[in-house]
């Protein structure tokens, strides 16, 4: 049996779909372990380009089980959508291969209402949310506000729950909010319409995972977002709601005594942000739009312009260091292709004195970022699949990230496509 984790190094955005989507075929099974439809996958291969926000990205491999684990804010009306949008596209989604677990809560309706209404009240100084209702559904988890997958079998139960549950949240919305509350018959139709549909898919993902365990299977974790966005070591108050680190994988997938052997730590070769917060280095102007046109570089969740930077090592390196990871997966490397020298800030000036450290959130507001170049390498690389064939100037910015992050780049991508990589010894 081997473990491997794929997780976010920086804001998110860096690339992990279609990590996933590539390494996925030496597992058995794929989890999403946190985190719920406020971010996408971007995945290209035989089937056609998308947009994951829910669904494992091992979802396209035959025979590959894809768990929705205990900590996934599970969004019934969009992962509907989305089994949907990709069954359209001829792939298969059964109660075979992804499975949901009874643990996992519901994010209701009401999540999402609250979530676009706190931005709205928070005005200037909004956190920038996708307003999927990811904030809201947390709070509530930890309140104990919140149904499970699994009630869903008990119906006398969960009636009581939800008039309870109803009852107390009506309150907020039309106290705190002045808007409408949800009548019973609302969440019936609802429960009717996006969970009962799903009643096939949920089970007891724990117990699967001992016995898959016992069976010597390979499992692949997928997280969402990157450290950046972690409520516990991110740029708080601008993070994700959940923990977007490797460690908290078994934990949010199902079974807390398993241990991760490999961690891959995506990172994009230069660097953009979706959301508020600070951002050292954000580029501006020309320079800014060439860099996010030649990247595509917009939310595939909210179609949101993202906010581009040269690569931070300095954020970066810290990345590395909270998420434990032991090699590198580097992408996007051709879309610097453009570039005659090629920016990258090495430090971070804070009040007149530099460092390489990255600083608690408060002082992000005021650093500035130290900036160095790297030639460029100024030619198509999207064909090349050996590292040896690369411009000595793209092997030199690799090496730079090398040494300075203290681990090995081991995959270089050079193109959407899950065949556009480039593979390299540790």
């Amino acid at each position: 049996m081997s473990t491997l984790s794929i997780v976010g190094i920086n804001w998110g955005d860096e690339g992990k779909g279609r990590m996933v989507d590539l390494l996925a075929q030496d597992y058995d099974i794929v989890v999403r372990y946190q985190g719920g439809g406020n971010a996408g996958h971007t995945v290209i291969n035989q089937y056609g380009k998308f947009a994951l926000h829910l669904l494992p990205s091992g979802i396209f491999h035959k025979n590959i089980v894809n768990i929705l684990g205990n900590g996934v804010a599970l969004d019934p009306e969009n992962l509907l959508k989305e089994i949907e949008a990709v069954k359209a596209q001829d792939v298969r989604v059964t109660p075979y291969n992804l499975k949901i677990s009874e643990r996992c809560s519901l994010l209701l309706p009401w999540h999402r209402d609250m979530d676009g209404y706190e931005e709205e009240r928070l005005g200037a100084h909004k956190y920038g949310s996708t307003r999927q209702g990811i904030a809201p559904f947390y709070s509530d988890k930890y309140r104990k506000k919140t149904v499970m997958a699994g009630e869903l079998f008990y119906p006398d139960h969960l009636r009581e729950h939800l008039d309870e549950l109803l009852e107390w949240k009506n309150v907020t919305l039309e106290k705190v909010y002045d808007k409408n509350g949800y009548t019973v018959e609302q969440l019936n139709q609802w429960i009717e319409t996006y969970c009962d549909p799903l009643k096939p898919f949920i089970t007891d993902t724990t117990d699967f995972l001992i016995k898959a365990q016992k069976d010597g299977k390979n499992i692949l974790f997928e997280s969402q977002l990157g450290t950046l966005r972690d409520l516990d070591y991110g740029i708080y108050p601008y993070t994700t709601s959940s923990n977007t680190l490797a460690r908290y994988g078994p934990i949010g997938s199902g079974l807390p005594s398993m241990k991760t052997d490999r961690i891959i730590g995506v990172v994009k070769a230069y660097s953009t942000c979706v959301g508020e917060g600070p951002f050292v280095g954000e580029m501006s102007g020309e320079d800014a739009d060439r860099l996010r046109e030649a990247g595509s570089e917009y939310g595939a969740k909210t179609g949101r312009a993202r906010r581009v930077a040269p690569l931070d090592l300095v954020a970066t390196k810290y990345g590395v260091q909270i998420q434990g990871a032991s090699e590198i997966a580097l992408t996007k490397l051709d879309i610097l292709s453009y570039m005659e020298k090629i920016p990258v800030i090495t430090g971070y000036r804070i009040d007149g004195q530099i460092t390489d450290r990255f600083p608690f959130t408060v002082l992000l507001e005021k650093a500035e970022p130290v900036i160095s170049y790297v030639k460029g390498f100024h030619c198509d690389i999207s064909q090349i699949r050996e590292y040896d064939h690369l411009p000595q100037a793209a092997r030199d910015y690799i090496n730079l990230i090398e040494e300075t992050l203290e681990v090995p780049v081991t995959y270089i991508s050079v193109g959407p496509a899950r065949e556009s990589i480039i593979r390299k010894q540790a």
